[in-house]
């Protein structure tokens, strides 16, 4: 089993409930778009499966692993299956586009010569061919977001976690960014994809878990 959400809920100590009594199982290999309005908790739901948040209460498991009770080794070996594109980047400031891109591969140990050419191939792919050497402050804000993908997928990592991947960039790009999704897919990662981009998610036709006040409904029907 991929994920395994077990009555999970989060809440913060000013009493405000973000999730409440979250449900789901999901298995391996699968492509989720997770959906709903703003505010809604995709975003925390995302920090929960990558152990940035705990949960309140509940039990999450991930690749069969205990995620609630994880230490942080534990956690830091689960991190390494994982790759996340966050809403605000989060790119090395004094790192290139090429170098942010390639950092994963870096931290794994991999061929220098391999390195620079699957990091450089995805920047090409995602249109960032001449954008090499630029520096996070010289890119704009799409600029960004496709160098954040592109990090994130560059290890071939065996889950994919995108909080709203596309929502700085222009129709023609965003569809571009979901074939290279939907392709990590068919390679074998799976793939969880928050986004409120209705016309996107029809086009691709995935299933789709969609949280409505903190809560899980499934399968979506709509997009808000």
């Amino acid at each position: 089993m991929l994920l395994q959400f077990e009555k999970v809920s989060l809440w913060y100590d000013d009493n405000r409930t973000v999730l409440s009594d979250i449900d789901m199982a999901l298995p391996e290999g699968g492509f989720y778009f997770l959906t709903g309005p703003s505010g809604a908790g995709k975003s925390s739901l995302l920090r929960l499966i990558y152990g940035a948040e705990r949960p309140s209460a509940g039990r999450l498991s991930l690749f069969g692993q205990d995620v609630v009770n994880a230490g942080r080794k534990e956690l830091m070996n689960l991190r390494r299956e994982i790759g996340i594109v966050y809403q605000d980047f989060r790119l090395i400031p004094h790192l290139t586009a090429l170098e942010n891109a390639a950092l994963p591969l870096r931290l794994a140990g991999a061929d220098n010569e391999y390195v620079l050419r699957h990091a450089r191939e995805l920047l090409e792919w995602v249109g960032l061919g001449n954008r090499l050497e630029a520096l996070p402050t010289e890119l704009s804000g799409g600029e960004q977001q496709r160098v954040a993908i592109a990090r994130a997928v560059v290890n071939k990592p065996k889950l994919l976690l995108a909080d709203e991947p596309t929502g700085n960039v222009d129709d023609e790009t965003a569809v571009k960014l979901f074939h290279l999704f939907d392709e990590m897919h068919k390679m074998g990662t799976a793939v969880i994809l928050a986004t409120h981009q209705q016309h996107l998610t029809e086009k691709f036709k995935k299933p789709g878990l969609r949280l409505k006040g903190g809560r899980l409904t499934s399968p979506m029907t709509k997009v808000a």
